[in-house]
C-alpha cells in the first residue's frame, strides 16, 4: 500500500474514533461542548493519532482498541493547542486557518472546553474496547506525557525561556518535553495496545522523541519561513515572543542539517523492525520535509 494511502486510512480510523468519542461524550446545547467539537474538528494532520495506529498496526495488535487511544490522544493534544493559544500562554489569534478557540468562543468558554478535552481523553483510553491493564497503562502513559513531567513542564520551560536565550540543550529538553513527550505517548500507547515488548518500546521511544525534536525544528524554521497562509497560524510569533528557537540559535540552514541528523538518527532505531517500519521510517521523512 502506498504511504498516502495507508496514511489516509489511518485518519479515517482516528476521524471515527474522534466523533464516536465526542458524540458520547460531549453534549447538546452546551457552549463549552460546541467549543471543543470546534477546536477538535477544525482540520490537522492528527500525526499522533496516526502514530498510535501505525505502530500497532507495524505490531500486529488490536486496531479497535488503538483506535479509541488514538482518539484519547488526539483529544489531549486538542486541549493543549488551545490553552497555548490563550492571551496568557502565545496570545494566538488564529489556528488552522480560523479563529482560535478564545476569539471564537470567549477565554473563559476556551478554557473550560480545553479542561473538557484533557478529561475526555482519559475517558477514551480507559474506555477503550478490551478493557483491562493495557487500557490502565495507556492512560498512565497518557497523564505522565501530559503533566508536570511532561507537555506542562516542557510549555513551562518555554515561558522561562522567553526572556533568557536558551542553549542547544537547554532548548532541546524543553522541546522533549513539550512536544516530544506526547509523540512518544501516541508511539507507547500504539505499541501497549499491541502488546509490544520492553526491548520494542525502548527502540520505539528513541524514534518518538527523535521526531518530536524534528518536528520542533521544522516549526522554527517554518515560523520564519513560511506564511500565516500557508500555516493556517500566525508566522514570526516566536520572535515577537523573544522566544528561543533553532533558528535564533544556529539560523535556518544550520536549523535544517540538525533536523536531518536527528531524523537519520530517530529512523536508525527503527531497524529492528525491518521492513514493517517502512511507514514510520517515511512518515519521519515526510515531516522533515513538511511546509505546513
Amino acid at each position: 500500500m502506498r504511504f498516502d494511502e495507508q496514511y489516509e486510512r489511518y485518519l479515517a480510523l482516528a476521524g471515527q474514533a474522534l466523533q464516536a468519542q465526542a458524540d458520547a461524550i460531549f453534549q447538546d446545547g452546551s457552549r463549552v461542548s460546541e467549543a471543543a467539537r470546534y477546536s477538535l474538528f477544525s482540520g490537522g494532520k492528527r500525526v499522533r493519532a496516526v502514530l498510535c495506529l501505525a505502530v500497532c498496526d507495524m505490531l500486529d495488535g488490536e486496531m479497535l482498541r488503538a483506535a479509541a487511544y488514538a482518539a484519547g490522544v488526539e483529544m489531549l493534544h486538542c486541549y493543549s493547542l488551545i490553552h497555548d493559544d490563550l492571551p496568557c500562554m502565545d496570545d494566538d489569534d488564529t489556528r488552522r486557518g480560523k479563529p482560535s478557540c478564545h476569539k471564537a468562543f470567549g477565554e473563559d468558554t476556551a478554557l473550560l472546553a480545553g479542561d473538557a478535552l484533557q478529561t475526555a481523553a482519559f475517558e477514551a483510553v480507559a474506555g477503550a474496547a478490551g478493557g483491562g491493564a493495557r487500557n490502565a497503562d495507556a492512560a498512565v502513559c497518557l497523564a505522565g506525557a501530559a503533566g508536570a513531567r511532561g507537555m506542562v513542564y516542557g510549555q513551562e520551560l518555554d515561558l522561562c525561556y522567553e526572556t533568557t536565550r536558551a542553549s542547544e540543550s537547554q532548548l532541546e529538553q524543553i522541546h522533549r518535553h513539550k512536544t516530544g513527550a506526547l509523540i512518544n505517548a501516541a508511539v507507547q500507547m500504539g505499541a501497549i495496545a499491541a502488546g509490544a515488548s520492553g526491548e520494542q518500546r525502548r527502540q520505539l521511544e528513541e524514534y518518538a522523541y527523535g521526531l518530536g525534536l524534528v518536528f520542533q525544528i521544522v516549526d522554527d524554521i517554518l515560523d520564519v519561513t513560511s506564511t500565516s497562509e500557508a500555516l493556517g497560524k500566525p508566522v514570526g510569533s516566536d520572535a515577537h515572543n523573544g522566544k528561543s528557537t533553532f533558528v535564533s540559535l544556529y539560523g535556518v540552514e544550520r536549523a535544517q542539517q540538525l533536523a536531518q541528523q536527528v531524523n537519520a538518527r530517530a529512523c536508525g532505531a527503527l531497524e529492528p523492525f525491518g521492513e514493517k517500519a517502512a511507514f514510520l521510517r517515511s512518515l519521519a521523512d515526510k515531516l522533515l520535509v513538511r511546509r505546513r
